[in-house]
């Protein structure tokens, strides 16, 4: 399948994540109200303004185009390209004063993935994979070799991950690696794609927490899929796992089977 994306999409990718950024740092560490979403998760009222930015400039560009929001849900689905945008990754970063959280921007092409925008507007970092690279602020990037799991560090979500069916899972693949960490949202992935993290395991995501990150990882020469090893496209179950190493993420699958 065709993974190619035109530069005229990059570009108002770019667009997007600027005019996000706008929005966003604007109320960044500021007092603003925090809304409960139906499943209590937070929102503010930058994220629904920063999707809205986003949302204007597709509709006024590519009216054709479906998108898929996290904050106002989605239109024409059964379009050929979708846009899938979550304004803010890590809402509760956010409200807590942490700049761990992102802007991430994805375009799939039939359900497919084919550029990513990870874009952290408070400090001036910029990660897109498209067309066979990943770039942080313009320069090329690469994940690091970690051909031995023991040796790998872990990043994840959160000790959630423990609990429920899918816990034995992950607190056997927890086991396996060197060292761990917890609550980084969207930036572990990023960080996965710089060379600095090995594995990156979530579960319960949705397409607009995961459907920009799988460019950046693989353009990167990581691998990211489901638990169970399949593509990850916009009809997943909400378990990722990403490695910037094939035998690692090899050595992870095994692992959580």
């Amino acid at each position: 399948m065709n993974k190619e994306c035109p530069q005229e999409l990059i570009t108002l990718a770019h667009r997007m994540a600027d005019v996000a950024g706008e929005v966003i740092r604007k109320y960044f560490r500021q007092k603003i109200d925090i809304i409960g979403k139906d499943d209590n998760s937070p929102v503010t009222i930058a994220d629904r303004d920063a999707e809205a930015a986003m949302r204007t400039l597709i509709d006024a560009e590519f009216p054709s185009h479906g998108i898929i929001g996290e904050e106002h849900g989605s239109v024409r689905t059964d379009a050929e390209y979708i846009w899938v945008l979550d304004p803010i990754d890590g809402t509760l970063s956010f409200i807590s004063g942490s700049p761990t959280f992102g802007s991430l921007i994805a375009l799939t092409r039939n359900g497919v993935p084919i550029m990513g925008i990870l874009d952290q507007p408070i400090s001036g970092e910029r990660w897109v994979g498209a067309n066979d690279r990943t770039t942080l602020n313009g320069a090329i990037i690469t994940t690091r070799a970690c051909p031995d799991l023991s040796n790998a560090t872990l990043f994840a979500y959160g000790t959630e991950l423990m609990e429920g069916e899918h816990g034995p899972a992950f607190c056997r693949l927890h086991d396996a690696v060197k060292r761990k960490r917890f609550g980084y949202d969207c930036y572990a992935y990023a960080l996965l794609a710089l060379g600095f993290v090995d594995i990156v395991a979530d579960c319960d995501m949705k397409p607009y927490d995961y459907a920009a990150l799988v460019p950046i990882v693989e353009n990167a020469g990581g691998k990211i899929t489901d638990w169970k090893g399949n593509p990850m496209t916009l009809a997943n179950p909400g378990f990722v796992l990403a490695a910037g190493d094939l035998s690692s993420h090899h050595q992870a699958l095994e692992i959580l089977a």
